[in-house]
């Protein structure tokens, strides 16, 4: 298995460090933000440097309200579009640290770190960027409990060991916190031949989890409760990349998963008349 997790990581960093230089260098549009984003999220993004724009290859919008003061960790955050996005959120007093295990994605995002504080304003970056592998985030230093959000863009899929980033997750956030991430999902299970394919791999494609294995995987590690914030299906827009998964679908989807004390959900949702008479 060891083996199997270094190959994956391996050929996920040549394939966004080395293959992919920029966002059309993309052979799909699986890892692409297809929904327009809200009049102050597209205020935000224009304060972000071109450089680090250029390197994005996110597939949604993971940006929770209200996160001023807060401290957030984005786990994929490869040049560090959405850090610095966040970054003008939480404000000077908040924090974002982004991990990512691609060198040269990384050394993009430090690059503009002082940059960017200028640009917002602030006295000091309130930025800070780690290289390791978002399954193992205590070899990154960081701490149980440490976190108030933790948000992810269409990284999730790539990981070797989806069930170690999710656990990881959970450690690290604080009680009442949650993981609000966009990710692609599959209709069904991926054939190990498809899985093996670096490019539909690296396209965020044929690592995509079943939307049911991701529920149970989500609640194995403590998230009892998630929550579809919304979802929209890829069209990949490749003839023989299309050919080659056949009737699988895909599907972008952003969720939310809260850590609360276990026990504290009820089985049903109260009736404030949130839902919709018979």
């Amino acid at each position: 298995m060891s083996g199997s997790v270094d190959k994956v990581h391996s050929e996920v960093s040549e394939y966004y460090g080395t293959t992919l230089e920029k966002t059309e260098d993309l052979k799909t549009n699986a890892c692409c933000t297809g929904a327009a984003p809200p009049p102050h999220i597209r205020a935000a993004l224009s304060k972000v440097h071109p450089d680090v724009i250029a390197r994005y290859y996110g597939c949604g919008l993971c940006v929770p309200d209200e996160l001023d003061g807060l401290s957030v960790l984005d786990l994929g955050c490869g040049s560090g579009r959405d850090v610095y996005l966040l970054s003008q959120l939480v404000g000077e007093t908040g924090r974002v640290v982004g991990v990512d295990m691609t060198p040269t994605q990384i050394e993009v995002a430090r690059e503009h770190a002082a940059w960017h504080a200028t640009k917002f304003g602030f006295a000091a970056p309130n930025t800070e960027f780690v290289d390791g592998k978002i399954e193992d985030l205590r070899a990154c230093g960081l701490a149980d409990a440490s976190f108030d959000v933790i948000v992810s863009n269409c990284v999730i899929n790539l990981a070797a060991d989806k069930r170690a980033v999710l656990a990881e997750a959970h450690r690290v956030l604080r009680e009442g916190g949650e993981l609000y991430f966009s990710d692609v999902y599959s209709s069904r299970r991926i054939p190990e031949a498809l899985v093996a394919d670096t490019v539909l791999y690296g396209e965020c494609l044929s690592g995509a989890l079943y939307w049911n294995d991701f529920l149970a995987l989500a609640k194995s590690v403590g998230f009892d409760d998630p929550r579809l914030v919304e979802d929209a299906p890829i069209t990949i827009n490749n003839a023989a990349l299309e050919a080659k998964v056949g009737n699988i679908k895909f599907f972008s989807a952003t969720y939310r998963l809260f850590k609360l004390p276990h026990g504290m959900l009820e089985p049903d949702c109260e009736d404030y008349g949130q839902a919709d008479e018979p």
